[in-house]
């Protein structure tokens, strides 16, 4: 017990268990609503497993700490989703309206267009990004990790602060997305679940697996189409991971990007302008996020000077 107690000094000198707190602290939380479920003992033990291992363990739960976060933040949200919503802040066939004049063609969207011509091979080619996106940005965080970890603690944070964004996006300028439209009209009903829509439903149903329902049977939010993290998520990686990556990856990444726009918008779950607001937060973040740490190098070497100086004297 003595050595297990040593090793989490060794690691966290300032108390071992802030790293576990906010999960424990949820956890209590989702245990009082009745609400905890598997997923909260998966996250607590992998934040755990990565906090107290050792020492290069630590490093990378530190760099990957912001996506844990994310999951609080999402999970935490659910019920809370309709919170300062009424039916007219809803942008539905307004939204459809801008859609229309600068994608569309006489009256019609793109998501019309798919809704008819569609096909098996290309909904599950689509369905991919959309099943693993998540595992995309935390694959592209440990390879940064290796390759360059302060890149991936900015690409880590980038993806926190996004996803902070978005989610008061959601309440501050609701959207509904295509899928709604087509399933609703023009008529906002807030009572409406979230739906993984008819392409997901049909990847679903050709894979028997039913991934997709029970994904979306959990999302925080309907009338959080605007803007896409989807598509903002595949361009932080490209924004962030560029210096570091070789043109092998870098192509890769921009092909991510774009196959998952295009992929928002077959699977009806993004207008076009969705996915155009999520690179814009994407890029906005990146700016802010390498100006900040432009701004701790510069300052860095000033305060290690004063310190050397004050020692000296």
């Amino acid at each position: 017990m003595e050595r297990v107690r040593a090793h989490l000094k060794e690691l966290w000198p300032r108390g071992a268990l802030w790293p576990i707190a906010p999960f424990v602290a949820y956890a209590i939380y989702s245990f009082l609503r009745s609400d905890l479920r598997v997923e909260h003992f998966v996250i607590l033990s992998a934040v755990g497993a990565l906090a107290y291992t050792g020492p290069r363990s630590k490093e990378l739960a530190i760099g990957l700490y912001p996506a844990a976060l994310v999951f609080l933040l999402f999970d935490g949200m659910r019920p809370y989703q309709k919170l300062g919503l009424t039916e007219d802040r809803v942008l539905l066939c307004n939204l459809r309206s801008v859609e229309v004049t600068f994608f569309g063609h006489n009256g019609w969207t793109l998501h019309d267009y798919w809704l008819v011509h569609h096909w098996p091979a290309l909904d599950l080619i689509c369905a991919i990004p959309y099943a693993t996106f998540i595992l995309w940005c935390i694959a592209f965080g440990v390879y940064l990790y290796m390759k360059n970890r302060p890149a991936m603690r900015l690409f880590m944070w980038g993806f926190f602060l996004l996803n902070l964004a978005g989610f008061i996006t959601y309440h501050v300028l609701p959207a509904a997305p295509p899928w709604y439209f087509h399933a609703h009209g023009c008529v906002v009903d807030l009572a409406t679940r979230a739906s993984e829509g008819p392409a997901l439903a049909r990847v679903d149903e050709l894979t028997g697996i039913h991934y997709f329902h029970g994904m979306y049977s959990k999302a925080s939010s309907v009338f959080g189409a605007l803007p896409s993290l989807h598509c903002a998520y595949p361009m932080l990686l490209v924004l962030m991971g560029w210096s570091t990556f070789g043109w092998k990856l870098r192509a890769l990444t921009i092909a991510y990007a774009f196959l998952m726009i295009f992929s928002a918008v077959y699977l009806d779950h993004h207008w076009v302008i969705d996915g155009l607001l999520g690179y814009t937060y994407a890029v906005l973040i990146s700016i802010f996020l390498k100006a900040v740490a432009r701004r701790r190098q510069k300052t860095a070497p000033s305060a290690a000077l004063a310190s050397a100086q004050a020692d000296g004297s």
